[in-house]
This record gives C-alpha cells, sequence and structure tokens, in this order.
C-alpha cells in the first residue's frame, strides 16, 4: 500500500516546517504528497441574494490566489525534486475539512505545523493542531 501524507500549508512558517519535515519522509517512503490550504469560512452569516453573488466572486478569487501565489511555486518546486505532489484549496472550519480531506484522499498521515499561540483566544478556541489531535481520522503528526 502506497503512503499519502496530507500536509497543511498556508505558506506561514510551521506550514513550511510541517511541509520539510513530511517531504522528507516521502523521499525515503515514495509517498504521495497532498498540500492542503484551507479558508477559513463560517456559514453563520444570513446574506442577501447579492452578498452571496459578491461572497462567491471574492471566494473564487481568493481560491486562485491560494492556488496560483501559495500552493503551485511549492508544488512545482517538490516535483523537481521528484516527489509526486497535488494541490487542494478548501473553504470551511480549518481542523474538519483537513479532516475530510484526509478521508478523501486516503490519507495514511497527516502533518500540520503548530504555531505555538498562547493567550485566551488559544485557551478559548483551542488550535488546529490541538483540534486535529482530537479528531484526526488518521495519524497526526504535529511539526513543532
Amino acid at each position: 500500500m502506497s503512503e499519502t501524507y496530507l500536509i497543511a500549508f498556508d505558506g506561514s512558517d510551521a506550514s513550511e516546517r510541517a511541509l520539510a519535515f513530511g517531504a522528507a519522509r516521502a523521499r525515503g517512503s515514495g509517498a504521495r504528497l497532498v498540500l492542503a490550504h484551507v479558508l477559513e469560512w463560517s456559514p453563520y452569516s444570513f446574506l442577501s441574494a447579492e452578498e452571496v453573488a459578491e461572497r462567491h466572486k471574492r471566494r473564487t478569487e481568493e481560491v486562485g490566489r491560494a492556488e496560483t501565489v501559495i500552493l503551485d511555486p511549492v508544488c512545482k518546486r517538490l516535483r523537481a525534486e521528484g516527489l509526486t505532489v497535488d494541490a487542494i484549496v478548501r473553504y470551511g472550519h480549518v481542523a474538519e475539512v483537513l479532516g475530510d480531506l484526509a478521508k478523501e484522499f486516503g490519507a495514511t498521515q497527516m502533518m500540520v505545523g503548530r504555531t505555538g499561540e498562547k493567550g485566551l483566544q488559544a485557551r478559548l478556541f483551542g488550535s488546529v493542531a490541538g483540534t486535529l489531535a482530537q479528531i484526526a481520522p488518521v495519524p497526526c503528526t504535529i511539526v513543532p
């Protein structure tokens, strides 16, 4: 069975560390990498038809920007190194979407960088890494 590593990637330092970790393991195992960029979105808003149309337009622009600015250059570099890489952009609650993507792509492991955020917000709302540690459908490596 071939391995598939789902890596949460948003271009941050934490996601770069997760990517480096996953890519190093993929080089050794021949695993396929799936880079996932999740744009946070809240379904809890009531919008008019015009606002829905405008939001759709902005989402389309955001997805295009995420693909061309964040994911495409990284995928190109990794492919040049001989790795098999796919990339996906989705909207939603980051940890939940990552869990769903792990199932969708048949991931055998997930990797996410830890930002190390502290304070009231992290305690009240939790972190993506902390949530994934609890809900991930496959083993999840949290890279410091």
